[in-house]
Formats: C-alpha cells, sequence, structure tokens
C-alpha cells in the first residue's frame, strides 16, 4: 500500500480539505495517511514551516497546490514507480513506497555518532597521548613487557630518538645532542657515551634508572596531539560552535613555523653543498614543544570545525528523521489501540 504523510500544522485551515480529497482517491488508489505535526517538534517546524503543507506521495511531493488531478497524478507515478522497482528487484525503493519510514539500527549509529564524534576523537587523542606518558611509568615500575609493546606500537608512528624525546623519572626532563648547545644540561652523548648521530641506538634507546625512562613519543610529537586534545576539550565545551581558522592564518602560524623549524635543522644536517648556506643547528626542546604547539592547536581550530559542518547535515537529518517516525509510530500505536 502506497504511504502518504502529510506535514502540516494541525491549525491550518487546509488540514481537511487535503484529508479530504485524500479519501476521495483511497478506492482507486489505496493508500496509509500519516499526518505530521510540524509544530511539535522544532527540527520539524524549521524543515517545513516556510513551505507546509507538504504532501508525500510515495518518493513524489506535491506543495501548496492539492488539486484532485494532481493528488491523482502523484498517485499514478507513484505506482508506477513501484511495480517498476518490484520488476528490477529493488527492494529498498519498493520498502521506501509502500511502507512507513522507520529508524534503522545504521541511522540509530548514524545519529549517536554525529552528536558524540568528538567525545570518540578526544577519547582517542588523550588515550594516545596517555599510553605515550604510560610506557616510561611502566619502566620505572619494572613492568618492561606492557612498556615494550607501546614503544614497539608507537615506532612506526614516531621516530622516538631518545635525544629528540623527554625523560621521565631521570636526571634532567631531556638529554639533548650536543649540537643543540643548551647551557645546564648534560647532552645525549656524554650522558650515555653512545655516538649522536646513530639514530638506531638513539631510537631503540629507551632509559635507565638514572636518567629516567624517554616517552613512546618525541617532544614534537607529544605537544602536537596534546594541543590537538586540549582544543578538542574546549571545541566540545563550546557546544562545537567555534568559527574555523583562516585557512591563511593555519599555514601562517601552523604549518610556518614547525617546517622552518624542522627542516632548516633536517637540510642543514645533510652535509651537501647544496645547503651550506643554512646554519647548522639541532632544534631544541622549546622550539620543538612550541612549534608542534602550534601545528596541532591550528590543525584542530582548521579541521575540528569543518568537520562539524559535515556533521552536522546527516545529524539534522536524522533528528527529522525521528521526529516524522515518533509521530508515525504513536498514530500506528494509537490505531492499533482502537482496533483491539
Amino acid at each position: 500500500m502506497i504511504q502518504v504523510t502529510l506535514f502540516i500544522s494541525k491549525s491550518d485551515s487546509r488540514l481537511e480539505m487535503i484529508t479530504s480529497r485524500l479519501n476521495q482517491v483511497q478506492a482507486e488508489h489505496p493508500h496509509t495517511l500519516h499526518i505530521i505535526d510540524i509544530e511539535r517538534e522544532a527540527v520539524l517546524t524549521d524543515e517545513f514551516a516556510e513551505k507546509a503543507p507538504v504532501l508525500d506521495i510515495g518518493v513524489y511531493r506535491l506543495i501548496g497546490t492539492f488539486e484532485l488531478k494532481e493528488i491523482r497524478f502523484a498517485f499514478q507515478k507513484a505506482e508506477s514507480r513501484l511495480q517498476e522497482a518490484q520488476a528490477k528487484g529493488n527492494d529498498v525503493l519498493a520498502q521506501r513506497i509502500t511502507e512507513p519510514l522507520q529508524m534503522t539500527k545504521s541511522d540509530r549509529v548514524s545519529h549517536w555518532f554525529s552528536n558524540h564524534y568528538m567525545m570518540l576523537v578526544n577519547g582517542f587523542m588523550f588515550l594516545y597521548v596517555f599510553l605515550a606518558l604510560l610506557a616510561p611509568g611502566l619502566m620505572k615500575i619494572g613492568w618492561e613487557t606492557p612498556a615494550k609493546v607501546i614503544y614497539r606500537v608507537y615506532s612506526p608512528l614516531c621516530h622516538q630518538l631518545a635525544y629528540r624525546s623527554f625523560f621521565l623519572f631521570g636526571e634532567q626532563a631531556y638529554y639533548p645532542r650536543e649540537l643543540a648547545n643548551i647551557e645546564g644540561v648534560i647532552t645525549y652523548g656524554k650522558v650515555t657515551g653512545f655516538h649522536e648521530h646513530d639514530v638506531n641506538t638513539a631510537r631503540a634507546f629507551v632509559g635507565n634508572e638514572q636518567l629516567g625512562f624517554k616517552t613512546a613519543l618525541c617532544q614534537r610529537d607529544l605537544a602536537i596531539y596534546g594541543l590537538i586534545f586540549v582544543f578538542g576539550l574546549i571545541f566540545s565545551s563550546s557546544g562545537r560552535k567555534i568559527k574555523p581558522l583562516p585557512w591563511y592564518v593555519w599555514l601562517l602560524l601552523g604549518i610556518g613555523p614547525i617546517g622552518l623549524d624542522g627542516f632548516s635543522q633536517l637540510l642543514s644536517q645533510t652535509g651537501l653543498a647544496l645547503f651550506s648556506w643554512i646554519p647548522l643547528r639541532e632544534s631544541t626542546p622549546l622550539f620543538r614543544v612550541v612549534t608542534g604547539g602550534l601545528f596541532g592547536l591550528t590543525s584542530a581550530w582548521f579541521g575540528f570545525p569543518f568537520l562539524e559542518e559535515s556533521v552536522k547535515e546527516n545529524r539534522r537529518d536524522m533528528e527529522l528523521k525521528t521526529a516524522i517516525v515518533s509521530q508515525i509510530d504513536r498514530q500506528t500505536g494509537q490505531q492499533m489501540d482502537q482496533q483491539t
């Protein structure tokens, strides 16, 4: 049976006229009518107030004019589409025409996700940073196996160079290379005895009781993901209403500093004559944290509002569908009660 949905205010004087005309065609075009009061839910009012009454007959919609010939024509087209869908085995379209609107499991999951996606994002970022900080804590209490699992999992995601990582529970918070030229700290090479250009050893070294144990993420990555998490909390607390950062500000404050710091360091250490004009340098922990933090903060500020915009449309669609289905279910329940 063709499903017909009328979106209208119950106080609209045209309600009786439209339902009367639908009753006139019931014999020749059997259908089930659902009347949706658009004043019952704000989302329905926002969607239909300016164009109501709206009459959906199967997959065809009438707006503003409801002459008998137009209603009959819409039924004929809906029945034709139904026959075509059934002939082609298009069950989705056939159900859309003949069955009342329902909330599917995927709809419910989509609705939940559209309302809680930032909780998932924030939870992931918190866990990502927390585990990186947990690894040295586990090493400290002697739980080396789970700690090494964390280091191994994070290894493809970060270089984990000891001289560019923070150390917990040791004499210093960091052990930079001598090239960084930081006064008042013991350098990585002096404290470990390792060659400062041996990258593989620096990656593998996790620390010891005296020096402490390194985090599973380097200084720059900790700042990046830490600030993404912080902005995520702020963005969520604002009701996801913060406007996106302009792209040029993101490039200037986010990409610019981290690119300048990282690439100037990298190119100056290649030893190639092509880059001899760049002063030989090693970035300091302060520069790594500041540039990483700026990149994380501006990237989240730039990206999260756009993510909200993409999710907002789906959330509104699900809220609209929920409001419609709730009224259809209520009417169906009332009809069943009357029959019994």
